[in-house]
Formats: structure tokens, C-alpha cells, sequence
């Protein structure tokens, strides 16, 4: 019995050497810690959260966003701990063991709901903060805005190298690409995904979006696969890159959550309309005051006459 279990204790030995011994590189997600082979497929654990990713596909974007705020343990120095930087739109989110994002996202005691793709869409609440379900983000808009040429892209070659990007570098499948429009200076890609259309085994259209969006601002999620746009051998150089978000139900923000710029506009488009009506109350009066010292002098005169 004995021989049996110091074999059976030898093979697990065994097992883990060679296990240690096959690491692998996640090349679609560089913010990853303690990969190795399992069934031939590279896993690895996801930086912050430590859930299990398949590097043969892209890594959700809360997962993604999660290790961001952790700092990667691959490669990239960890931060000082005074050091800051600009992180709207980044925050430390709360996922699921899918990934999938946690429907009620909060920092301390302030809390908000968020769609699929973790984007705010509602107004910021205290912790009692009911989100009922995560809606679904079913409409990507990303608009890139081109430096400044002699001559505009070829909107065929455009449409190409971008749905082939998209369908072969982030793995989308390419009914999800429902359109790719070229206004010069303005590319805008739109990426269209629903609830029934989305199988189980598809790319999220807004884990494509974040994978996207990093690559053109030159931060690549990737493992030594940086990007590098060119149409008809021509270097595509980006100066803005905006992504837009369009869910199944309606984002519930008020008034007070406007940005004061557009609060300024709206405060002086009233303005200037209650000036209009001002200005037309002011001019009808004094129009009828004239008219009136008009009769009067013309009843003055019939008067004289008759005397």
C-alpha cells in the first residue's frame, strides 16, 4: 500500500513541476499573474480580482478596469502612493465571477447604477440605491477624428481594414458591425449587439470597444501587439477618439446632473427668450401708446374746424 501512495505522491509532484515548467504569455491581456497551460489553452488569473481568464479571448472590460486600478503585477511598476492621475471615466468597479459588471457600482458611500459596458447611467445616490437589473448596452458608437491631410481616405479601403480589424484582432463577429461611415475628418464605427443576437460564446461589443479605445490612445491591453493603423499603406494618425453608448432602456439622469456647460447653454437660450418676449411686450405697447396720440390729435383738430 505503501509504494502505491509515494507513486501516487511522486505523480502529483510530477504534475506540478510540469506545470510550473509551462508557463504561458496571455496574449490578448498583459494584466494577468500566474499563467500556465490547462487542456492546451493559456489561463491565467486576472490582476485585482484573481478570476480565471481564457487568453484565447478578450478579457471583460470589468475585469480589465478592476486590474487598471490594482496596477499590473506583469511587468508595469506599481504606483507611489500619493501619485494621481486623471481617471474619469476609471473607477475600481465591482464584478461578478463571469466578469459581467455588479448592476450597482459605488465609491465609499456614494453609489450609481451602470450598464453592461460599467457606464454610469444614472444620477450618483446614497448606499441605498436600488439598481434592478444591468441593463444592457446594445448600441457602441466609437467616432475617431483624423489629423489633418491633403487629400481625404479612401472610404472603401477605410470600411475594409476596420471590419477586418475589428473581426480579427478583437474577435468580433462581423454581424455586430453594422456600419463603418468616413466624413472627413470623422471615422465612426458602429457597433450593434442585443440581447437576443448575443450567443454565449460571442465578444461583448463593449469589451471590444475598451480593448479598441486603448489601443488607438497607445495604452494596448495586448501582450507586445501594438496597433498601428494604416489605410492603403498610409499611417492613419488619430487626434480624438469618443465612445458613445446607447442601452435597451433608457439612462434616468436629472437636470442637476447636466454638465454646466450645457446648463450654461440652456440657461441662456431662456434668457434670451424671455428678452424676445421683453422686447415685444415693450414695442406693442408703445405702438399702441403712439396710435392713441394719433386719435387724439385728430380729434383736436375736427374740433377746431367745427368751432
Amino acid at each position: 500500500m505503501k509504494p502505491l501512495c509515494g507513486a501516487a505522491l511522486l505523480l502529483l509532484l510530477c504534475a506540478a513541476a510540469c506545470a510550473q515548467q509551462n508557463p504561458c504569455i496571455c496574449e490578448k491581456n498583459k494584466r494577468v499573474t500566474n499563467c500556465r497551460v490547462a487542456n492546451g489553452v493559456c489561463q491565467c488569473e486576472s490582476v485585482g480580482s484573481g478570476v480565471s481568464v481564457n487568453c484565447d479571448t478578450l478579457t471583460s472590460k470589468c475585469l480589465l478596469m478592476k486590474a487598471e486600478m490594482r496596477g499590473s503585477k506583469s511587468g508595469r511598476r506599481e504606483k507611489p502612493k500619493d501619485a494621481f492621475e486623471d481617471t474619469d471615466g476609471l473607477y475600481d468597479p465591482e464584478c461578478e465571477n463571469t466578469g459581467l459588471f455588479k448592476a450597482k457600482q459605488c465609491n465609499g458611500t456614494t453609489c450609481w447604477c451602470v450598464n453592461t459596458a460599467g457606464v454610469r447611467r444614472t444620477d450618483k445616490h446614497d448606499a441605498d440605491l436600488k439598481c434592478s437589473q444591468l441593463v444592457r448596452t446594445m448600441w457602441i458608437i466609437i467616432e475617431m477624428k483624423h489629423a489633418e491631410r491633403n487629400t481625404p481616405l479612401n472610404a472603401e479601403s477605410l470600411k475594409k481594414y476596420f471590419k477586418d480589424i475589428i473581426a480579427n484582432r478583437y474577435l468580433l463577429h462581423e454581424r455586430y458591425i453594422s456600419n463603418v461611415l468616413y466624413e472627413k475628418p470623422f471615422i465612426t464605427i458602429d457597433l450593434k449587439q442585443n440581447s437576443s443576437e448575443k450567443s454565449p460564446g460571442d465578444v461583448d461589443i463593449a469589451d471590444v470597444a475598451y480593448y479598441f479605445e486603448k489601443d488607438v490612445k497607445g495604452d494596448s491591453i495586448f501582450h507586445d501587439n501594438v496597433l498601428n493603423m494604416s489605410i492603403d499603406n498610409e499611417r492613419l494618425h488619430l487626434e480624438k477618439t469618443v465612445v458613445y453608448y446607447v442601452d435597451e432602456i433608457a439612462p434616468e439622469f436629472s437636470m442637476k446632473s447636466l454638465t454646466p456647460g450645457l446648463i450654461a447653454v440652456i440657461v441662456v437660450v431662456i434668457v434670451a427668450i424671455v428678452a424676445g418676449i421683453v422686447v415685444l411686450v415693450l414695442t406693442r405697447r408703445r405702438k399702441g401708446k403712439y396710435v392713441k396720440a394719433e386719435v387724439k390729435e385728430m380729434n383736436e383738430m375736427h374740433r377746431g374746424l367745427n368751432a
